[in-house]
Formats: C-alpha cells, structure tokens, sequence
C-alpha cells in the first residue's frame, strides 16, 4: 500500500499474475499461420463465430451492438497467452495505432538468444526494424528489437540473459523459503 499526498493506494484484492493478452486482427487465418508457423506460438482453441444478440455485444465488450466475433487462443512459450480476436462491425476502424497514439502498444517477446531470433523472423520474410538496441541505466544487460506483424501490429524480442541492471540491485522478495 502506497500513499501520495494523502491519497491511500490500495493493490488489487487478489491479484495473482498477468493471464492473457487480447488483440484484434484483419484476417484471422493470416494471423495463425504467422503465430503458429513464424512464432511457434501452440494454437489452444476456437470461440466463436459470436453473432450479435440484442446489446449483448455493446454492453460486454463496448463494440457496436451488430458486431459479429471470432476468437482463437494461442500460447506463447512458457506463460505467455494470446487471445486473438477477429470482429466484422459496421463502425470497425482500419487504422493501426503506433506505439504514440493513444492505445498504441507492442507486445515483448523474450528469447534466449536475440540474433538467432532476429535473422528467424527477417528469413521468415518479416519487416524488422533497426537495431537491435543495447539498452542503458536501469535496463543495461538488455537488448531489444522491434518488428511488425503481418497486419501491422508491433512486436517486440528482447533478451538479457544476465539480467537487468535495476534487476541486480533490487532483488525481488519471493516470501520465506519453503
């Protein structure tokens, strides 16, 4: 529990861990294959097709209520879990965001061996962009790159094998041993 000028911060009751990330693609079969074959992501299974039913759609997922969804989950290594929506709305926007607009993101991969990895995706016809970065500060011991989906949507390999430096000077506390 933190305090900032007299206003209590309290976490969140129960919070345990992340569980999943969601994202939206244009072409759902595009985005398996490229997981699947390009990531090596292990597809789990199929939601869906969800037709719309009344306001179901506006009020549980704040989309226009004719929206139509699929949805397919995939894991990403170790822990790592994608649920990957494919939606057919009548207000849908096209327009993917760079990481400076507002909603703008990119999701970090973390791999063993970052120029392996690399020269993977750059075979795999992907678009990479420069680098890869040495990080520096808190972050040195950290190299990353970004690159883009087929549809856009920014990714990211990182990679510091021998731990950040901020990592180093602030171990986490795990709780007692068992």
């Amino acid at each position: 529990m933190g305090s900032t000028k007299g206003v209590v911060h309290m976490a969140m009751p129960g919070l345990r861990r992340f569980d999943h990330v969601g994202f939206t693609v244009p072409d759902i079969e595009q985005a398996h294959r490229f997981l699947v074959e390009v990531l090596g992501c292990e597809y789990l299974y199929t939601l869906g097709p969800f037709e719309p039913d009344g306001d179901w759609m506006a009020t549980h997922l704040h989309v226009h209520p004719d929206t139509r969804m699929l949805n397919r989950w995939y894991r990403c290594g170790d822990q790592a879990v994608f649920e990957v929506f494919h939606y057919d709305s009548p207000d849908q926007r096209y327009a993917v965001p760079r990481n400076s607009d507002i909603g703008g993101h990119h999701v970090g991969l973390y791999v063993d061996d970052l120029d392996a990895a690399i020269a993977h995706v750059k075979e795999a016809g992907v678009t990479v962009f420069d680098g890869p970065t040495a990080s520096r500060g808190a972050a040195l011991g950290n190299r990353w790159i970004y690159f883009l989906a087929p549809w856009g949507m920014q990714f990211e390999l990182v990679s510091y094998p021998g731990g950040k430096a901020w990592d180093r000077t602030h171990p986490r506390d795990t709780g007692p041993d068992d």
